[in-house]
């Protein structure tokens, strides 16, 4: 018996020992580092490093680019989260409650910009937007729309709400197959008996696939936000580089621009910590807000 517990706590040690070690060197590490680098001045190319306690965190409440950095990052998880959620959950009950054939095809089809880098997104995404060769105006003016047609990603109001659409593309494919597998364990006796009730497809939805896909609905929510707030400065850098006139920076490229560009790396760093406290801040305050019973029938 003795023998046998420690067969078994040397195998969680062997499964847990390596987990944790690349956790603490990944993670931890980075994240510490981190906050500890925010309390100097350091252009990070040198090993001349100068403690001034609260100047970086004073300079950033001052810093008036900030506020802005912060509204572009919640406008594209605001605008990502109901455009994927809606989209997906749409394809997801499509392809498992109709009867399409050719369902497995647009399966692969959704999910296909998942399996593609985000950097090839960009770049993929900045030549649709070509003002001269790009889709979007060509389109427009086959349409008899050329007054519509403008430079999407130089145009300091149209920046901005152009990253949304390629964000929104790139997402919904992950997210609808989370929620087909949500659909998928319904079991079909709670459609049959809400039909034997009267309720109709639209009902049925509200009543019956909603509140029994609410958990999928919640994870996929939270993924989206922490993923926008923390790495949505990649299609940023690569799109617009936080232009025209800083229109379109987000905490994370204004960060890298700090920390890499203007090799101002302590404030780099202070930006950094600032991102993990609103994440961390959002993430509790929607778990809070999107917590429900839960449900069974």
């Amino acid at each position: 018996m003795v023998q046998s517990k420690k067969q078994k706590y040397t195998f969680l040690a062997f499964c847990l020992v390596p987990t944790f070690i690349m956790f603490a060197v990944f993670t931890l590490y980075p994240l510490f580092s981190g906050l500890y680098y925010s309390f100097f001045d350091w252009s990070g190319a040198s090993q001349d490093k100068e403690f001034i306690g609260l100047a970086n965190y004073i300079t950033l409440i001052k810093d008036a680019i900030i506020p802005n950095t912060i509204i572009h990052d919640y406008f594209l998880v605001i605008t990502k989260v109901i455009g994927i959620m809606i989209l997906a959950m749409f394809f997801a009950v499509a392809l498992t409650q109709l009867k399409i054939k050719e369902a497995p095809f647009y399966r692969i089809v959704f999910f296909f910009p998942n399996i593609m880098s985000v950097v090839v997104i960009g770049i993929l995404w900045t030549f649709i937007y070509n003002p001269n060769l790009g889709l979007v105006n060509s389109g427009l003016e086959f349409l008899g729309l050329e007054n519509w047609a403008r430079p999407w990603l130089g145009d300091e109001n149209w920046a901005l709400p152009s990253l949304v659409l390629p964000s929104i593309w790139a997402g919904i494919g992950l997210f609808m197959l989370m929620l087909m597998g949500g659909i998928a364990n319904v079991s079909k006796s709670y459609y049959e008996a809400a039909e034997i009730d009267g309720a109709n497809q639209w009902q049925q939805f509200w009543k019956v696939t909603l509140p029994l896909v609410w958990p999928q609905i919640k994870i996929s929510v939270l993924y989206i936000v922490i993923t926008t707030l923390n790495g949505s400065f990649i299609i940023v850098q690569v799109m617009t580089g936080g232009g025209p006139n800083n229109s379109t920076h987000v905490m994370g490229s204004y960060l890298y621009q700090q920390a890499f560009v203007q090799y101002n790396f302590g404030y780099g760093a202070t930006i950094g910590v600032m991102i993990l406290i609103l994440s961390l801040l959002t993430v509790l305050i929607l778990h809070f807000l999107l917590r429900r019973d839960k449900v069974e029938y």
